[in-house]
């Protein structure tokens, strides 16, 4: 019996994907927060990895982050997907002041395996939790974003995949004289998500 449970807590390929597509949901929502795109009382809170996390109650914002999760959790179970931008720019200007990046690198071995990867939710969960709280620690060091802004999403796929009508080519949006920080990472041993946020360096010497 315990031979039986052990195999259900594994992790599959789609369960790894629902996990990092999950993960992407509460982090875009926990960046577009941290950083004030929107307005603090426009989110809410709830109770997810151990933490206090807030979420948009805007139900447009919701719906678009809802479309876009939910494309990326079949690319994720698929392995085309390599890279998660969240972009943000100065509204007036358009220039980047931002750019979150989340690398995933994909075992592929694993669309062809039957039996479950042995590694528990709680220890992935424990990883996420830890790259979460690092994310709402950025604040402290980066700069103030003055102006009101924007954001975009940029998700780069393998090239021959089928792009849902409503997404649009983009270039990469790189920003000009940046500073780099590495964040931590973590894997479902299927899925392994890096990240790492550049922002603009302050102009003043």
């Amino acid at each position: 019996m315990a031979k039986q449970q052990s195999r259900e807590q594994g992790i599959t390929l789609r369960g790894s994907a629902e996990i990092v597509a999950e993960f992407f949901s509460y982090g875009i929502n926990s960046i577009l927060y941290q950083r004030g795109i929107y307005p603090a009382e426009t989110f809410t809170h709830v109770q997810k990895y151990g933490l206090t996390m807030l979420v948009t109650a805007d139900s447009e914002l919701k719906n678009y982050l809802n479309n876009v999760v939910g494309q990326l959790k079949e690319w994720l179970a698929e392995c085309s997907v390599q890279r998660l931008v969240v972009v943000i720019s100065s509204k007036e200007t358009s220039e980047v002041l931002e750019r979150w990046q989340f690398d995933i690198e994909c075992d592929k071995a694993a669309k062809n395996e039957n039996a479950p990867r042995e590694k528990s939710q709680k220890a992935i969960q424990d990883e996420i939790k830890s790259v979460i709280r690092q994310i709402t620690a950025t604040v402290t060091f980066l700069p103030l974003l003055e102006t009101t802004c924007a954001f975009d999403l940029l998700v780069y796929t393998d090239k021959d995949l089928e792009v849902p009508e409503k997404w649009e080519e983009s270039g990469p949006q790189f920003i000009a004289n940046s500073e780099e920080v590495r964040l931590r990472s973590f894997t479902t041993t299927i899925h392994k998500v890096s990240s790492m946020v550049a922002y603009k360096k302050d102009s003043l010497p």
